[in-house]
């Protein structure tokens, strides 16, 4: 009778299957890391041959076609670090899931480019560098084309090191820095410089205190009051209508500015929508309260709807602005082609701000989850009344800045906004006698101890923001400007010998 085998001998081919098996999942698992960068060659390949349909028959075509690529590889890491900022807040507050945040960043990021990014790409593109004292128009393509690729490879590396640095820091700072080496240091607008800078340094300071304003109104008219439920049934739809009627009236000043409307119409007309909004949001905040306990929790999901909105308000907010950051250089290129001699005040056409945004978005889908929670949780703790407060202070921030067509840093506005979320939570923690007043009353309906505001460990226990994260985002801020402008010098020395 033949050999049987041994039960516990498993068969040779059944042995092969698994090594054959093993390695399909190890090849899988190396091929998911090319996926994202394959597709954002994919894109990058779309977005030249789209470039190439209106410019290569055209003089100077190449370096416009290699300028779209490097806008459009700069856009890819503009939409993978950003959309921490627009969209970390209600992430971290769980509001939105991450797949659904990234597809709502994504759409109205191109919304925002598109429909209100002129003013910021003429300021990067024509007001850092005076393009009048050029004469040769080609040496200005020649720096903005070292400055994309500087300010682009310091993103991405910092994208990659998860440091929530400024691309418009590193655009900026990368075009100072090929500027200088390019034709000195008396063709750079240093009055335009200090404008920018000063508003870095404004810019989240206000978003910051805008953000603590609105938490201290929704602490003191909502969260403690004796009927939590009540009160919010009567405010949130005031937060609404505010938030509505406030961004309608800056969309009417963008899509009228050839003609623009006298303020007393764009005022009455955000107003009209604002209160529209409020009528709207009345019977659904009432409804959605139906038979809510009186409690925080029940405030959160009440909360929930704001927080988008006002998270799709920063996307559409972010794309008007940090477009510039990618197309304002690939702008200027496209001007000294004489391929935009209808826009000769620095405005870029319509496809090349599509390509920004464009790209934009694609880097939110492929790349963006990376910074997110950095933003939205690992700061300070955000639950949607604090993540409704950040967002909306930041768009209204951003908002701002982009109409009078400076370019600001969204990373400095979000993060400013969630640091003045966290500072004042703490103030208000040590110093608010009506969050005393509500803690002794819950403590006597509850029958607990009531809180002792003089003890050490609760003191300690309310430093709420973490200052590790603080320190190291303030540096990486501190060193962006200086090595991307170092970057750009170097990478336009190099251009210059190699191709001049």
């Amino acid at each position: 009778m033949p050999n049987q085998p041994s039960p516990l001998t498993k068969p040779t081919l059944d042995k092969d299957l698994d090594k054959l098996s093993y390695v399909e999942g190890a090849a899988e698992h190396v091929g998911n890391w090319l996926i994202a960068p394959g597709y954002a060659l994919i894109f990058l390949g779309i977005a030249m041959l789209f470039a190439g349909s209106y410019v290569l028959d055209r003089p100077g075509a190449t370096l416009v076609i290699a300028g779209v690529a490097l806008a459009g590889y700069m856009a890819l890491n503009i939409g993978a670090k950003d959309v921490a900022n627009t969209v970390g807040a209600a992430v971290g507050a769980r509001a939105l899931s991450m797949r659904h945040a990234l597809v709502m960043a994504a759409i109205f990021e191109v919304l925002g480019a598109t429909i209100a990014g002129g003013p910021v790409v003429q300021t990067i593109s024509s007001s850092i560098v005076d393009t009048s004292r050029l004469v040769d128009s080609g040496l200005l393509a020649w720096i903005m084309i070292s400055a994309l690729t500087a300010a682009a490879v310091w993103i991405n590396l910092a994208t990659w090191l998860k440091a929530p640095v400024s691309t418009t820091h590193a655009i900026v700072g990368a075009v100072i820095g090929a500027g200088i080496a390019s034709v000195g240091v008396d063709t750079i607008h240093w009055r335009t410089v200090v404008a920018i800078s000063l508003t870095w340094m404004v810019t989240p300071l206000l978003a910051g205190a805008i953000a603590a304003g609105f938490l201290y109104l929704i602490k003191t008219f909502i969260i403690y009051r004796e009927d939590k439920i009540r009160a919010a049934r009567f405010w949130i739809p005031i937060l609404t209508g505010t938030m509505a009627g406030t961004f309608f009236a800056y969309l009417l000043l963008v899509l009228t500015r050839a003609a623009p409307l006298p303020p007393v119409i764009v005022l009455a007309a955000g107003a009209a929508l604002g209160l529209f909004v409020w009528l709207l949001a009345r019977p659904l905040v009432a409804r959605q309260s139906l038979g809510l306990e009186n409690k925080n929790s029940a405030l959160r999901s009440l909360f929930r709807l704001p927080l988008i909105c006002s998270a799709a308000l920063l996307s559409f907010a972010h794309g008007a602005n940090d477009i510039a950051n990618a197309i304002g250089p690939l702008a200027a290129i496209v001007r000294t082609a004489g391929l935009s001699a209808a826009e000769p005040s620095g405005a870029a056409p319509f496809w090349v701000i599509l390509i920004g945004g464009c790209g934009i978005s694609v880097g939110i889908l492929l790349f963006g989850p990376r910074l997110i929670r950095l933003v939205g949780e690992q700061i300070t703790k955000l639950n949607p009344m604090r993540g409704y407060c950040v967002a909306l202070s930041a768009a209204l921030t951003v908002i701002v800045a982009s109409w009078f067509g400076l370019p600001v840093s969204s990373t400095h506005v979000a993060i400013g906004a969630v640091f003045g979320v966290g500072f004042f939570r703490e103030w208000y923690t040590r110093t608010s006698q009506r969050r005393m007043s509500y803690m002794r009353m819950k403590a006597d309906h509850w029958d607990m101890d009531k809180p002792d505001e003089h003890n050490p460990d609760e003191v300690s226990r309310r430093r709420l923001v973490r200052r590790s994260h603080f320190l190291t985002i303030i540096g990486a801020w501190g060193i962006t400007v200086p090595v991307a402008a170092a970057l750009a010098a170097t990478v336009y020395l190099v251009m210059v010998a190699v191709f001049l």
